[in-house]
């Protein structure tokens, strides 16, 4: 039944749009305009308020049907029901068919099929009880008072007309059918009353147009004519009585002196404000209807595409209207001549000073952005930007429908768009930046060329049609620029104030303690020690359960792995920071993340590509017995009989070993900057947090060390900063890592992790996706301090496992722009701080 009320529902508007379209295409547009100019504002006025006051009996119709019905609808749904069902009927009749499906429609909830048909039915009676009525008082005026017997020949038609209240008022007293049963002499009455008031109302409104013509007729002879006119019309059953009444109309107003074009302009007002606007309003009431049905029948979805799509109209708009005034106040002489924008600019807004131009221009282009980022704050600066600059269009400019209707439709999407503004702020995107930064530049140069060209001692020159009236018109613009410059930073400097706190949270070591410590770590979490990277906690009951590393990037917040700890919590405590995120104008984007949780992420609107490969040591089969390590087994032996050795130690560390370590860093750095974020770099206070592996030459000094990075779980190890000297042996980062598995296999892990292979089989199949290819050569040309060449192989030595890493970003964004995002945090030089190894102390 949903899916025929549905069918019935779309079959009704494809009719009405149809119907309305042939009828608008009747109408000569231009002899149209004619007669409305031809009327004074305020006579056009009272035609539409009285035009609707016309139609307000015909809701009695709607209040009688509701009482035969056992459903209790508010008188509100009523009367705009109501208004929908009277004003299609008014127009697209068939009899009454149409208006007794749509009563049917909107009604019928909570009643049978008989209770319906018998309702409306009852109410169908009275339809034209009240014409009945109006042609007894046409036959009384004709034949007793001698008033219009020019139309006595048609008394047949006034009798047959007159007749019919009488007979169905009997007919529904004698009748002692169930049907009639609850029809009381009272609800006739009122029925019938409802009737005369409508046929009656339309009488009125018809003389009332005809007098604000001011034609020198006797209107008391119009009431017959408009009697018969309508007889007719019921009789033919066309809808709104086109064509048969229009005939009896031209040629009874004839007979009284009215000449045709008269009638014609005469109708057609009538026609107008009597049928066609309050039609209008009826289907704007019939689609809204409709749309709420079918909106909860989609759980919501229209709704959001509607409002979705009025955003996107206004952002256009605004953004349209901006470029075409700068167009106007760079290149006047230009633009005025050219065929595609003089046809485009009464689309636009405009004002008459050259100045106000330039900044409004601006002021639309920056409160755009903030309307295209869906920011709430951006609304009514919107709202009271676009209402002054309709004012001033409309002021300025000759009046034109199409303008009025342009600023109305605009008017409504901006009411639309209101809901779809939801975010609290605005972060600046590189996209956004790139389009506005280029338009304010683009005009800057172009202006400034042209105001070189005008000075006559430059050998800068342009055709005269470019060049400004004067240097001092030419100026005023120029300071113009410049304050539209400062308005476009003040607009953005308003969209983006107000960042979260999450933001700008200092480092707590002791809070990541105790969430590793109660629900273990990653392969990861050891890396929020470096303090380079910013953490969001989630918590429940006061108590922290999960806390992502990031770092913002325009409006990314690049996360740096898997969230750490609570797993049961990932997915409420992912769906919390997307939030707030998202409250924020902030797009989240994962980097190096696993498959499962590339895969959940790919569930809630995250796209995804593989970014690598993650080699596993599985360190609980590892020896060097057999071929696969011979190498590594002679390497080895060569370091036991030279008398290297092979040391764990345990923090916290003294500052002359720090010394030493840091010599070693240096001498392998060799000046190159140290980069950070999914790498560690030399800093105390993070080697103090974990143990570090040191190779001593025969003389007890340090020659290499790497630091661990212990995952919580006691599951996997793995280590971070490899540092050698220039002293040191060929093949030492393998004597630390071979004695770093057979430790790692005593202490009870089961994997040491090697970190990942970059682009490990990404994007080098013919067959790949283009954006894969791209981000190969991305990463390729974009790494610059280590070269990945060869890395993949030199793991392969030690690896059991392949696991592959990802990145997520969310679906819609350009995963060139994000890759780009985060080339430069992962390339950026870290900065030793040194009062963050004070401050550690201090809170240590």
């Amino acid at each position: 039944m949903t899916l025929i009320k549905l069918l019935f529902v779309f079959s009704v508007l494809i009719f009405v749009v149809r119907q309305l379209a042939k009828i608008i295409r009747q109408v000569n547009g231009e002899a149209f305009k004619q007669v409305l100019e031809s009327q004074s504002n305020g006579s056009l006025l009272l035609m539409l308020v009285v035009g609707f006051v016309s139609i307000l009996p015909m809701l009695i119709y709607d209040f009688s049907i509701v009482r035969f019905l056992p459903t209790h609808f508010s008188p509100w749904y009523i009367v705009r029901s109501g208004w929908v069902v009277n004003t299609f009927t008014n127009l697209l009749g068939f009899g009454g068919l149409l208006g007794a499906s749509l009563r049917a429609h909107f009604y019928g909830k909570g009643a049978s099929r008989k209770q319906i048909v018998y309702a409306i039915s009852k109410v169908a009676l009275f339809l034209i009880s009240g014409l009945s009525l109006l042609c007894l008082a046409a036959l009384v005026m004709i034949f007793g008072f001698g008033i219009g017997q020019t139309f006595s020949h048609y008394w047949i038609w006034l009798l047959g007309g007159a007749s019919y209240f009488p007979a169905v008022f009997l007919f529904t007293k004698l009748n002692r059918s169930d049907f009639f049963d609850d029809l009381s002499t009272n609800q006739e009455l009122i029925m019938a009353t409802g009737s005369l008031l409508e046929w009656s109302s339309a009488l009125g409104f018809f003389i009332l147009v005809g007098y604000l013509m001011d034609l020198p007729i006797d209107f008391a002879a119009v009431i017959p004519i408009f009697v018969v006119a309508n007889v007719a019309g019921v009789v033919s059953m066309i809808p709104g009585g086109l064509g048969s009444f229009d005939i009896f109309i031209i040629i009874g107003l004839g007979f009284i002196g009215v000449n045709r074009s008269d009638a014609l302009v005469w109708i057609l007002l009538y026609r107008t404000f009597y049928y066609l606007v309050p039609f209008i309003v009826g289907t704007a009431l019939f689609v809204h209807d409709t749309g709420h049905k079918i909106n909860t029948f989609l759980d919501g979805l229209p709704k959001i595409l509607v409002r979705r799509f009025a955003q996107v109209l206004l952002t256009i708009f605004m953004y349209f209207s901006g470029i075409m005034m700068l167009l106007f106040a760079t290149v006047p002489n230009v633009v005025i001549v050219n065929r595609l924008y003089i046809r485009l600019f009464p689309y636009s807004i405009f004002f008459v000073s050259h100045v106000m131009n330039i900044i409004v221009a601006f002021l639309l282009i920056g409160l755009a952005s903030g309307i295209w980022a869906k920011t709430k704050r951006a609304f009514w600066p919107t709202v009271i930007v676009l209402i002054i600059s309709i004012l001033n269009t409309w002021l300025n400019e000759a009046f034109t429908w199409r303008m009025i209707t342009l600023f109305v439709i605009i008017l409504v999407i901006l009411w639309l768009s209101r809901s779809v503004l939801y975010r609290d702020r605005m972060a600046n995107s590189w996209g956004v930046l790139l389009f506005n930064g280029s338009l304010f530049i683009v005009t800057f140069i172009g202006y400034t060329l042209v105001g070189i060209a005008a000075n006559p001692h430059t050998p800068l020159h342009f055709d005269k049609a470019y060049l400004f009236p004067s240097q001092a018109a030419w100026l005023v613009g120029f300071v113009g620029l410049v304050i539209a410059l400062l308005v476009l930073f003040a607009v953005n400097r308003y969209l983006t104030a107000n960042r979260p706190s999450w933001l700008y949270q200092p480092f707590d070591a002791q809070r990541v303690r105790q969430v590793i410590r109660t629900f273990g770590g990653n392969e990861n979490s050891h890396l929020a020690f470096l303090r380079d990277k910013k953490l969001y906690f989630y918590q429940e009951n006061g108590q922290d359960q999960v806390f992502f590393m990031f770092r913002k990037t325009a409006d990314k917040i690049l996360i740096m792995g898997e969230p750490v700890g609570n797993r049961e919590k990932f997915a409420i405590a992912i769906d919390s920071f997307m939030t707030e995120a998202d409250q924020q104008g902030y797009k989240l984007l994962f980097y190096e993340i696993n498959e499962a949780l590339t895969m959940r992420l790919h569930e809630i609107g995250f796209d995804f590509i593989k970014t690598g490969e993650d080699g596993l040591v599985d360190v609980t089969k590892f020896t060097l017995s057999g071929k696969r390590h011979r190498g590594e087994r002679a390497l080895i032996n060569k370091f036991n009989r030279e008398g290297y050795q092979f040391e764990l130690l345990q923090p916290p560390f003294s500052s002359s070993l720090m010394a030493e370590l840091k010599q070693v860093s240096d001498d392998w750095l060799d000046k190159r900057p140290e980069k950070g974020f999914s790498l560690g770099f030399f800093d105390e206070a993070y080697l103090n947090e974990s143990p570090i592996a040191v190779m001593k030459n025969p003389e007890g000094a340090i020659v290499a060390f790497a630091n661990l990075m212990p995952d919580g779980n006691h599951e996997v190890t793995s280590i971070d900063l490899m540092r050698s000297s220039s002293k040191a042996p060929s093949g030492v980062m393998d004597g630390i890592l071979v004695n770093l598995y057979f430790q790692a296999r005593d202490a009870g892990y089961h994997y040491f992790d090697l970190g990942m292979s970059p682009l490990s089989n990404v994007g080098t199949s013919r067959f790949s996706f283009t954006q894969e290819r791209i981000v190969h050569l991305i990463y390729e040309y974009g790494y610059k301090l280590y070269s990945f060449e060869g890395l993949r192989s030199y793991k392969n030595k030690y690896v059991d496992e392949w696991e592959p890493k990802y990145i997520a970003y969310y679906r819609g964004n350009a995963l060139v722009f994000a890759v780009l995002q985060i080339l430069p945090i992962i390339n950026r030089p870290q900065r030793r701080i040194r009062i963050g190894w004070l401050k550690w102390l201090i809170a240590d």
